[in-house]
C-alpha cells in the first residue's frame, strides 16, 4: 500500500496563503496536524494504458468512448501515440478527517484540508515514479487533468469507467463532474518515441485564472 512521505510544510503554506515562515503558533499545528493526516489517509492509484488517435474534432483515446475535445490538450498529446490515465486518491479518510475536524477547530480543519491537497499531490508523484518504473516510456508528457486548459471536466466520468475506479480504488463522481472522495485527481500522460517538448502548466491557459488564490498572491500552483 502506498505511503505518504513527510507532506513539505512549505506548500501548506503555500496553499493555505501564508507567505514567508509561518509563526510558531501555525507552525506548530501544521506538524501536529501533518502527523494526523498521514496516519490517517489510505492513498489509492490505478492506471491503464492506451492508444491515442486524433481527427479534426478532437482526441480520441483507445477504450473511452468519448471524444477529448479542446486545443490544450490535442496540444499536450501532440506527436504521443499511448497516454496513461491514471485516477489517484487518499481516500474517503481525508473527507472524513476534514469534516471531523471542522467540527472542533476551524483553523485545524484548514491546515489538514491543505495537507491534504498537497498529500494528494505527492501521491501523484509517488504514482507516476511507479508507473513508470513498470512502463519503460522513452518520453512522455507531465500530467493533464479535466478541467485545466479548455479540457471540460465532464469527461471525469469517462476516465472512471476506464480505469473501473469505483470497484478498484472507492473513486466516484458527482453529477457536476465533481471526484468523490474530494481529495483525489485524474490525469493523462502522454507517451512518445520522440522527444515531447509542451511546456509547463502555465497559468494562461487554466481556467481558474481568473479566481485564483495563488495568483492573487503573485504566485502559481505549479511552484515548487
Amino acid at each position: 500500500m502506498m505511503k505518504l512521505n513527510p507532506i513539505s510544510k512549505k506548500e501548506v503554506c503555500r496553499y493555505m496563503g501564508i507567505k514567508g515562515v509561518p509563526d510558531d503558533r501555525i507552525a506548530e499545528m501544521i506538524d501536529r496536524c501533518e502527523i494526523i493526516v498521514r496516519e490517517s489517509v489510505r492513498p489509492k492509484y490505478v492506471y491503464r494504458k492506451t492508444t491515442v488517435e486524433f481527427d479534426e474534432n478532437g482526441v480520441f483515446l483507445g477504450g473511452i468512448n468519448k471524444m477529448l475535445s479542446g486545443s490544450d490538450i490535442r496540444k499536450h498529446l501532440s506527436g504521443c501515440t499511448e497516454a496513461i490515465v491514471m485516477a489517484v486518491t487518499l481516500s474517503a479518510e481525508a473527507d472524513k478527517l476534514i469534516r471531523r475536524t471542522a467540527v472542533i477547530d476551524m483553523a485545524e480543519a484548514l491546515a489538514v484540508d491543505c495537507l491534504c491537497s498537497a498529500g494528494v499531490e505527492q501521491a501523484c508523484e509517488l504514482a507516476e515514479k511507479e508507473i513508470f518504473e513498470n512502463i519503460k516510456a522513452k518520453y512522455r508528457t507531465w500530467r493533464f487533468s479535466a478541467g485545466y486548459g479548455d479540457l471540460p471536466l465532464d469527461i471525469q466520468k469517462e476516465l472512471l469507467i476506464f480505469l473501473n475506479a469505483q470497484r478498484r480504488i472507492g473513486l466516484t463522481v458527482t453529477e457536476n463532474s465533481l471526484l468523490i472522495p474530494s481529495k483525489s485527481v485524474t490525469a493523462i500522460i502522454g507517451i512518445s518515441e520522440n522527444p515531447v517538448n509542451h511546456g509547463k502548466k502555465g497559468c494562461d491557459s487554466c481556467r481558474m485564472k481568473d479566481s485564483c488564490a495563488f495568483s492573487a498572491n503573485g504566485r502559481t500552483c505549479s511552484e515548487r
